[in-house]
């Protein structure tokens, strides 16, 4: 809208055209508010041939043909008026003068349209010009706000009123603009057509919270109940904010879980669920609900809710934390180590939270950690009697599970103290137990003869294997004279151990009173006592030695409630040994 301080624009038409032409001037549109008055600006002219001694004038009502009798606003021949009009019409301009200007009075919304001018100069003199004016007839003032208002950034509203009737002039307040600062009135300033209106403005920085505000208008003439008021809420544009979201969250694995992010902003945002980059889900909604239904472990981590539109974003993460039971132990052992090396043994988990981890043997603890996913433990100088099964257990509330791992401690064979011989009549039965790993060879030797013992000739060895120990039997017949001295030899790649085995004195005489009946019964006898021990043995092994049920869950580790397996060692035969 342009305002001119100078005289309008239709008067300087007016003057630059006079000498010759029918035409008139009047704003296209011009308006007021009901109960109030107007003054329709108006200016005609025609050729100066003319002369007329007297200028008559007729104002009509939405149609400027005569033969259609529209309603005859002002007629200065006869002020003969339609009813619409009476006492509300006149003519405030000089027809000599070439000014048709009109005043209405005590409006009402029945006469607002078009007004058209009819110039009457006598006799055939007479034109109806074309140019017209709309009246609109307003009840309410005009707010004009800008068509983006953006928060932070300041912004001007201007409310305008018609100011056409000379005698009401409208004066203007503002309402609902607590905090938005104070107007500006600018007073009555003329538009391009030649009407006026009265303006205030308001300048302020918006705010968020401006947003929706209804802003209002009012329009009051002194002396008078007129009052009319308008209205325009506040569309404010501002960058999202997120109002809503979860904190932290803890899930069990394979639980339902619901991430919520809502948020703030005009217009709406695109909200949108990322992790690690890869977006999960995304919407222009005000809020954005994230579903992960059976959660794994894998999917333990932040979350980031990004809210976006044209002025801003905003972003905020929540990060799930998953709650498993322990995976699987994985042990990082040496299967096999010398003895007297150092040996280290890494266990490790993964677990939510983090579990209990406990090493231990044959029921004996070696170490335990509390809310770690790993743990070592060093075996220095490592001895036969570390040799055997171990067990790594992790657990946690949610759950238990275990590995089972073996150590084999390498080392040179060892004769035990119970080897020896016994001599009956002309029997000879020698028994020479081993403990070595890996599993040694063993020979009898006779220092008195230079022989090799095989299967085909009476001397005869056999062996068992149990575990670490190796049992073999030499049984040498046709023995009447005095015993042999026997040594037992056993060697592996570590090293060579002998020991001269010795003879059991009562076991002689029993051979020579028993007889040779006697002494095969003897024979059967240790050969069921040898079986005894290494039963006894076997048993023993597989009693110290804890096993779980399947899958590889053991009880509860510092409840002592273990179960007991065992399998049998294998045996064989060795024919000849040297």
């Amino acid at each position: 809208m342009i305002f001119l301080t100078a005289l309008p624009l239709f008067w300087i038409m007016i003057a630059a055209s006079r000498g010759g032409h029918w035409g008139a001037w009047m704003p296209s549109s011009i308006s007021a508010f009901e109960g109030t008055c107007v003054s329709i600006p108006c200016r005609f002219d025609f050729p100066d041939e003319l002369r007329p001694a007297v200028v008559h004038g007729v104002w009509y009502f939405n149609s400027p043909y005569p033969k259609n009798y529209p309603p005859v606003v002002f007629k200065s021949r006869t002020q003969v008026v339609h009813e619409s009009f009476q006492g509300r019409s006149r003519l405030l301009g000089d027809l000599g003068l070439r000014n048709c200007t009109l005043l209405l009075s005590n409006l009402s919304p029945e006469l607002g349209g078009k007004y058209y001018f009819r110039g009457d100069l006598g006799g055939y003199n007479q034109y109806t010009f074309s140019e017209h004016s709309v009246l609109d007839i307003i009840n309410t003032p005009n707010i004009v706000v800008p068509l983006e208002v953006v928060a932070g950034t300041e912004v001007e509203v201007s409310c305008l009123v018609p100011d056409n009737c000379p005698e009401l002039r409208p004066e203007l307040s503002w309402l609902g603009h607590d905090g938005l600062g104070e107007p500006a009135v600018l007073g009555r300033l003329r538009e391009d057509e030649g009407t006026w209106v009265q303006m205030s403005l308001l300048h302020f920085v918006p705010t968020r919270e401006a947003n929706g505000l209804r802003l209002g208008c009012q329009a009051s003439f002194p002396n008078t109940t007129l009052q009319f008021e308008g209205y325009a809420s506040l569309d404010v544009k501002y960058p999202p904010v997120i109002v809503e979201m979860n904190s932290s969250v803890e899930a069990i694995e394979g639980s339902h879980v619901g991430l919520l992010c809502g948020a703030d902003s005009n217009p709406l945002p695109l909200l949108t669920w990322m992790r690690d980059g890869t977006v999960l889900r995304e919407a222009v909604a005000e809020s954005l609900f994230l579903e992960l239904d059976e959660v794994t472990p894998g999917e333990d981590g932040v979350y980031a809710c990004l809210a976006e539109n044209a002025y801003g974003q905003d972003n905020r993460t929540v990060e799930l934390s998953v709650m498993y039971a322990p995976w699987k132990p994985t042990v990082n052992v040496t299967v096999v180590a010398v003895e007297g090396e150092t040996v280290s043994i890494l266990c490790s988990t993964q677990s939510n939270p983090d579990p209990i981890l406990t090493i231990f043997k044959e029921k004996q603890i070696l170490a335990t950690v509390i809310y770690e996913s790993e743990l070592q433990v060093e075996l220095p100088a490592v001895t036969p009697e570390d040799d055997g099964e171990y067990w790594c257990v992790a657990e946690n509330q949610y759950g238990q599970r275990a590995t089972a791992f073996n150590l084999s401690v390498e080392f040179a064979p060892v004769i035990l103290l119970e080897s020896h011989c016994a001599a009956a009549r002309d029997t000879v039965q020698c028994l020479c137990v081993v403990k070595s790993n890996p599993e040694p060879s063993v020979a009898f030797e006779l220092p008195s003869r230079n022989v090799t013992v095989n299967e085909t000739e009476r001397e005869f060895v056999y062996s068992e294997r149990s575990g670490l120990l190796l049992t073999s039997i030499l049984t040498l017949r046709g023995q009447a004279q005095a015993p042999p001295r026997v040594i037992c030899t056993s060697r592996n790649l570590y090293g060579t151990k002998s020991l001269e085995l010795p003879f059991q004195g009562a076991h002689r005489l029993m051979w020579a009173k028993i007889g040779p009946v006697g002494a095969v019964v003897a024979f059967a006898i240790l050969i069921a006592i040898v079986c005894y021990i290494t039963q006894t043995r076997r048993k023993k092994n597989v009693t110290e030695s804890p096993s779980f049920s399947a899958g590889d869950n053991p009880p509860v580790l510092f409840s002592s409630d273990f179960r007991i397996s065992g399998a049998p060692e294998k045996s064989r035969v060795v024919s000849t040994l040297e």
